[in-house]
């Protein structure tokens, strides 16, 4: 199978984490949809990234059906089986994926002419961003993980979210205001699945 994707999207990051952690052999097909004659709507008509695109020429899109698809393929699982720990996670996955969907509405919004740009959507995606960082320092309270001892996919992607938030938005300077999500993030960069995939650029 091969991912096509980019290094520096947090939504790629998540997968690519996961394929590290579960050791999985694939091609990494490095693409932005943002390129004038971009490939990636030949693998995804809605021109978006990550997708894994399978050896019988499948392609999968996006990141949260690629999770879903991926957990099964090898050990460790990083969703639960079934029941409410099961929608934890995924609410979890939905909050990292929500915080960079705001904050990449702002780093988009940031690329227009001054003139054209919204301050109130900005100021509106940053409360976003505010205050789900709020919230994922609540749930992490001084637990090891989000779910307890054990590192899941909703770990994956809230860690993806503030690293990315780091790269292209380090004003926000989440770790100052908390040192726990700090120290979580610190023990998350030190496995080689996210040493690997820091991004770059």
């Amino acid at each position: 199978m091969k991912l096509v994707a980019s290094k520096t999207s947090p939504y790629a990051r998540k997968i690519r984490v996961l394929l590290a952690e579960k050791q999985l052999a694939f091609e990494f097909v490095e693409e932005s949809a943002w390129n004038a004659g971009t490939t990636v709507p030949r693998y995804n008509p809605l021109n978006k990234i990550p997708v894994l695109v399978l050896d019988d020429g499948t392609c999968l899109y996006d990141s949260v059906v690629i999770a879903e698809y991926l957990d099964p393929l090898g050990a460790p699982s990083f969703i639960p089986p079934s029941g409410l720990e099961r929608a934890c996670v995924r609410r979890d996955e939905a909050l990292g994926d929500g915080i960079t969907d705001a904050g990449l509405a702002i780093f988009l919004e940031r690329k227009r002419d001054p003139a054209r740009q919204d301050p109130s959507w900005i100021d509106r995606q940053r409360s976003k961003v505010d205050a789900g960082i709020e919230a994922l320092a609540r749930e992490l309270g001084g637990k090891a993980f989000l779910r307890g001892d054990t590192l899941s996919l909703g770990d994956v992607a809230c860690a993806c979210a503030l690293l990315w938030l780091e790269f292209r938005m380090p004003e926000i300077a989440w770790r100052s205001r908390h040192a726990a999500l700090g120290r979580w993030i610190e023990r998350l960069e030190s496995r080689p699945s996210f040493a690997t995939t820091r991004p770059q650029g």
